[in-house]
């Protein structure tokens, strides 16, 4: 009984499972016969959907193409007017140039015909200027050399008077126009620029706190002072002078180590050879950094960069460096502010101007064995390290040595001068003055005519006095302009020297 269950069992289980297999195949046939039809309507979709795109591409390019014809027709129809109107102008201008070369043959024919004219008439003028000469000669009983050398002497004395005249009136205009600018931009430069002068002598004092200090500087049996002598290269100068010992040298580098130095020895009080030298060397350190800082101050003050440590510790030794009792750096760096005033008022770079001005004499600081000029060494100086040739040029020819390249090198010239001729600037020994004054009376004295001359106004100016019956008027003015330029020639001086040339005439009659 059992068996049978299982096998009713088992073709239950057999019919379902084949009723299942039945019914997935017809639900799976169903589907796909579903998807076939959802296909077919798709590609019929797309298919009538590729044909509307088509359909309005075809429209729009046939649109398109008719728009490009249109926009062709037009760009067509404008480029033909503009080559009708190229066309007509060109055919006019043509006409033109007909027009002108027709006028122009027109003329030449004229010219020829008045140049006929012309040689004609100078035929004629040449035949009645010989008839003229002949008829000249027969009245006047000369010869035509003898005519022609009075003729030439006439017009040789009214060409030297037209020439002083015409001398005096530019010189006249010269004045009126660059003497006020220029003295219009000096006036500007100076009332700008105010730097205190004083002027330095060889010597300095150094004050001690007592008479005995004197005996301890000088030692025993002077070896303090010949030990102080030695290291810095001075003269120490003990006197009658109460409490005050002078220190004489012409090398301001070494009248400062030795000043200082004598001035920590006296305070310190040890003073023997060894303390001596131990001092002066820690002085000279000190020293150089004086004058590297002196330099870079010069530089900060002008505004300048770009500048080697080599040039910026020459610009520092200047510091310790006169000229005609004039401190050297500080002559630069006023120079430096005067040249870049007055190249601002005259639209130039004043950057170049201060560069100049501060640079010009450098050459004062190098070593007194290089030969040679200041300025040409102070040129060479600054070509080795890297300045440019304009700079280099306006150092060298700020004396007239070489020449001048450029403005700035005149500017140098001026601001050279304005700063060695302010009163107090410079100061001068009777000697040298004196000379100065007999060489320019020497030089006004040597020209023709002059009977006597005075420098005065302490050698700015020379008054000429000459003879009234040597010298006219006209050359009087010839003699002042040759002096002068024989001065710039012959002296050196600061400013400028004024020459001037009386020619007194005296008109004496006696009633009787």
């Amino acid at each position: 009984m059992s068996a049978l269950h299982g096998l009713i069992l088992t073709a239950a289980g057999l019919g379902l499972f084949g009723l299942g297999y039945a019914l997935r195949v017809w639900l799976s046939r169903k589907a796909l016969h579903l998807a076939e039809n959802n296909i077919e309507a798709l590609l019929g979709n797309a298919q009538r959907e590729a044909e509307a795109i088509i359909r309005e591409g075809k429209l729009q390019a046939r649109d398109e193409v008719h728009q490009a014809r249109e926009q062709f027709d037009v760009d067509t129809r404008a480029r033909r007017q503009e080559l009708k109107d190229l066309e007509d102008r060109l055919i006019q201008r043509e006409a033109g140039i007909d027009r002108k070369l027709e006028s122009l043959d027109r003329r030449l024919e004229d010219l020829d015909a008045q140049k006929a004219l012309l040689a004609a008439e100078q035929r004629e003028l040449d035949d009645l200027r010989a008839q003229h000469i002949q008829r000249l000669q027969e009245v006047t009983g000369l010869d035509r050399t003898t005519a022609e050398t009075r003729l030439l002497q006439e017009l040789e004395r009214d060409l030297k008077a037209e020439s002083a005249t015409l001398v005096r009136r530019m010189q006249q205009d010269a004045h009126e126009t660059a003497e006020r600018d220029a003295r219009k931009i000096i006036a500007l430069a100076v009332e700008r620029y105010a730097s205190e002068q004083v002027n330095e002598m060889t010597t300095c004092a150094v004050s001690l706190p007592g008479e005995e200090m004197k005996g301890r500087i000088i030692g025993k049996e002077g070896r303090n002072i010949r030990a102080i002598e030695a290291a810095t290269g001075v003269n120490i100068l003990i006197d009658d002078t109460p409490e005050t010992v002078v220190i004489s040298g012409f090398d301001p580098l070494r009248r400062e180590i030795a000043r200082q130095s004598l001035e920590q020895l006296i305070a310190d009080g040890r003073i023997h050879p060894a303390r001596i030298e131990e001092v002066v060397h820690k002085v000279q350190s000190e020293i150089a950094g004086i004058i590297r800082t002196s330099g870079a101050n010069a530089l900060f003050e002008l505004g300048l960069h770009g500048i080697e440590p080599a040039v910026e510790e020459m610009i520092g030794r200047l510091k310790f460096r006169h000229s005609y009792g004039q401190n050297v750096l500080k002559h630069s760096v006023e120079m430096g502010h005067l040249m870049g005033m007055m190249a601002s008022e005259l639209g130039l770079d004043a950057a170049i101007a201060r560069r100049v001005g501060l640079l010009h004499d450098i050459g004062k600081a190098m070593d007194h064995a290089i030969e040679g000029s200041h300025a040409l060494i102070g040129a060479d100086f600054l070509k080795k390290h890297g300045e440019t040739a304009l700079v280099v040029n306006a150092v060298a020819a700020h004396h007239n040595e070489v020449e001048a390249e450029s403005i700035y090198a005149i500017l140098a010239r001026a601001g050279d001068a304005m700063t060695a001729s302010r009163p107090g600037a410079r100061s001068e020994n009777t000697e040298i003055y004196l000379k100065r004054l007999e060489k320019l009376e020497q030089i006004a004295g040597s020209f023709r005519g002059v009977s006597r001359c005075y420098a005065i106004q302490a050698g700015r100016e020379v008054r000429v006095f000459v003879e009234p019956k040597s010298i006219d008027d006209h050359e009087a003015l010839l003699l002042a302009r040759n002096i002068s330029r024989q001065i710039e020639h012959d002296m050196q001086y600061p400013g400028q020297i004024k020459v001037t040339v009386v020619r007194e005439t005296r008109c004496v009659e006696y009633a009787k």
